[in-house]
């Protein structure tokens, strides 16, 4: 019972809305041909995702702003349908890949834009992106899904719907929303005093942290966690009730990485 305690909940991850993950293949110009080496990336990106999670999988092609619309529509279809037959040809159904499409070109301004030269060429690509089922919830005694009213120290809080992009502390609309629904019961039961915890997962051993990519910084599950508690500021729950911290990757759930990539709400006073 006691380790039950230190075992976080308050899910801000991927548990209970669509997730997705996106493998992207660049092509030279003016070619849709696959070398070896793309072909076994984009094969393994497929069969390393957990094939029980699989919902579909969706292929777009696109091109750079060079040529004609009409010829770039066709390139870009092309690309996309290479992509296909190669995953076809390695054994995946067909039947979950609802999409084969292609974009065309991806325009941009020539005259404001540094490295054009680079810039084309990751236009020039195919994404694959695979859209997985939701996980399913763990159920672990004191641990809830929302505010309640008799909840005694060490109680954990975990939301659904509260979620971060992969190396982002950016919060969502949709983690707003839910937010903004934690907010006013904090507001009705004004006793409650908490931590807001954060975590990650997937990093070294060595690396205890992990790097938040809009600061460049080793302190994404700090920030995130600082990211619930100013939203809950301007919300206008007194700082007095509220301290955050970040916990990097040193409490797992044991449960897997997906569930590792979250925000806790700790009850610390009652």
């Amino acid at each position: 019972m006691k380790l039950l305690k230190y075992l976080p909940l308050l899910f801000i991850g991927f548990l209970q809305a669509q997730e997705e993950v996106v493998h992207s293949v660049y092509f030279e110009f003016d070619k849709y041909s696959l070398n070896e080496k793309q072909g076994n990336e984009v094969v393994d990106f497929i069969k390393k995702t957990d094939s029980t999670r699989i919902e579909s999988i969706q292929i777009f092609g696109y091109t750079d702003d060079v040529g004609k619309e009409a010829y770039n529509f066709k390139l870009s279809t092309n690309r996309a349908t290479t992509i296909q037959n190669k995953i076809m040809a390695s054994g995946i159904k067909s039947k979950i890949i609802v999409t084969i499409e292609g974009k065309g070109r991806i325009l941009i301004d020539d005259d404001i834009v540094e490295n054009l030269p680079e810039k084309r060429s990751k236009n020039r690509r195919v994404d694959v992106v695979i859209n997985l089922r939701p996980l399913p919830k763990i159920i672990i005694p004191g641990f809830y899904n929302t505010i309640q009213k008799n909840h005694i120290v060490g109680d954990h809080i975990y939301l659904d719907n509260v979620l971060f992009e992969r190396g982002s502390s950016k919060l969502t609309f949709k983690s707003k929303t839910e937010l903004d629904k934690i907010a006013k019961l904090l507001m009705k039961y004004k006793n409650y005093t908490f931590e807001i915890q954060g975590h990650v997962c997937c990093t070294p051993p060595y690396q205890k942290e992990a790097i938040d990519k809009e600061t460049k910084k080793r302190q994404l599950s700090t920030n995130r966690a600082e990211s619930v508690y100013k939203y809950l500021l301007f919300k206008k729950i007194p700082k007095t009730r509220m301290t955050f911290k970040g916990y990097g990757n040193t409490v797992p759930l044991g449960k897997g990485a997906e569930y590792d990539r979250r925000v806790e709400i700790v009850i610390s006073k009652v």
